[in-house]
Parts: C-alpha cells; structure tokens; sequence
C-alpha cells in the first residue's frame, strides 16, 4: 500500500534534529512521497533544495501563505516565479485568505492571493489553497482565474456542506488532513466525506500540525509527521465504508496525477 502526502511543512524547525529518520519513518509507514509546503519565499527557497536532494521521494510548492502577505512586492513574485521553473516546484502555493487569524491586512492578503493566482496562469501550473473564515472573498476570486489554472487544491479543508459545494463548482481538490480524525471538531467531515468525488480526494498530514487523534500511542512532543497519515487513512476509509488500500489506491493516483509526480523511490537512497 502506498500513500502520498500533499502537504507536509518539512522545512519547519521542529524537523531539524531528526529529518532523516522522519523519512525513513514514512517510508516504513507506506508513504512514499510527500510533497513539502511552501509558506513564504524563504520556506519556499528551503523546500525547494530539500526536494532536490530527495529527487522522486519529495517535491515542493512556491508561495506565500496569508498570513505573510504583508511581506509580498514584485520582487517576490519574482522571485517565486523563478522557483516555479525548476523541476521540484510543481505548485504555486501555499496561498489564499485568512480572516480568522488576520496576520496580514484583508488587502494585502487579496493582493499576495491574485498575483499567485496569475503566476500560476501564466506558468500553467496547479495551485495549493488556503482558505479559512474568508470563503465570501476567497470562493468569487478564484473564480476569475478558475478557468485559466490547470488544477486547485483546498488543502486541509474543515469546512460545512455550503463551502464544499462551492469546492465542487469550481472543480477543486479537496486535502483532507487529521482534522477528521477529531472528535471534538471533525466529525461534521465524515458525514461529508463521501460527497467528495473519488478523483478529487487527497490526503495530507499538514506536518507538524493536526496531530490525528485516533493515533495510538501519541508523541509526547505532539509533532505530527508524514508517518501518520495512515491515521488519517484510516479515518476517510472508516467513514466512506471501503478498505483502507483500496482508499489508498485512488487518492495516491489522484495526487501523482494532480502534481504531475512520477513513481516514488528509495527515501534512504
């Protein structure tokens, strides 16, 4: 059984002491590609050279998450425009509006999202979403490029029936993350799962967040890292009523086609 993880933020300092055995664990795990988040120019710069040392086992996106929108000029958008050329780079993103936290001014956030958003037009490329407590904002721009960008992914989705909906009509992906794996916050994404269409379901861990809570033991340091996602497996499977490889089977092929990757290989190479 093989797994891939849309979304892992390897390049965070919680993964600086023990990277390689994190890899060696999620490869024992079954997953055997993941594929390292991009948060701003200087996470992006970083997860792009970690893919490149771990060709076919890791690939990368390129963006500037909401929360640092503030800190975007054109020279970031030019700077991520050269990421995107090279072969580890196969989204724009991580990238969208966040009105719950708020970090960067709504402007500046719509501003850093729609300049993504034709950087990915223009280099015909898939873009990996974010989108929280913005949905009558996030949902009406998108739609303006929808047409233009080859594949989008809302990544670690939690929303309601309305927001996935809207996710249907404009033809996104949807990542679903450990967030479903909560008791107390995720059940509503079991009933919804199965709404999801077959072909547009990935699944992430979101590394170091989201720790799934029907993982048994649980670190004490509560890190979440990419072995993990067969808890998040688990979890959709349940809730779909189908075998955890047959889950498995579709959602690794569905994420290879979506980020264009090619079989994995040998982590410890």
């Amino acid at each position: 059984m093989e797994l891939i993880d849309i979304g892992a933020n390897l390049t965070h300092s919680s993964f600086r002491r023990d990277l390689p055995a994190v890899m060696e664990r999620a490869a024992e795990a079954g997953v055997v590609q993941m594929v390292v988040t991009g948060t701003d120019l200087q996470a992006s710069q970083a997860a792009q050279a970690l893919a490149s040392r771990h060709p076919g086992v890791l690939a990368s996106t390129a963006g500037v998450h909401p929360h640092d929108a503030k800190q975007w000029t054109n020279a970031t958008g030019s700077r991520l425009a050269e990421l995107a050329a090279t072969p580890e780079v196969v989204a724009l993103g991580e990238t969208g509006l966040d009105f719950y936290r708020d970090y960067s001014p709504r402007p500046d956030q719509e501003r850093a999202f729609e300049a993504q958003l034709e950087l990915a037009c223009d280099r015909a490329m898939p873009v990996f979403l974010h989108q929280r407590d913005a949905r009558r904002r996030f949902f009406p721009l998108l739609e303006r490029y929808r047409d233009r960008l080859p594949r989008a992914v809302l990544h670690c989705f939690t929303g309601d029936r309305d927001e996935l909906a809207a996710c249907r009509d404009l033809d996104l992906h949807v990542g679903i993350t450990g967030w479903i794996c909560d008791e107390r916050r995720g059940l509503h994404l079991r009933d919804l799962i199965a709404q999801i269409p077959a072909d547009r379901l990935m699944l992430e861990t979101d590394a170091p967040y989201i720790l799934p809570r029907n993982l048994t033991p649980r670190p004490k340091d509560r890190r979440n890292e990419p072995a993990f996602l067969p808890a998040v497996l688990e979890a959709v499977s349940d809730a779909l009523g189908y075998e955890r490889e047959y889950v498995a089977g579709w959602t690794t092929e569905t994420a290879r086609v979506f980020f264009g990757l090619s079989g994995g290989a040998d982590p410890t190479a």
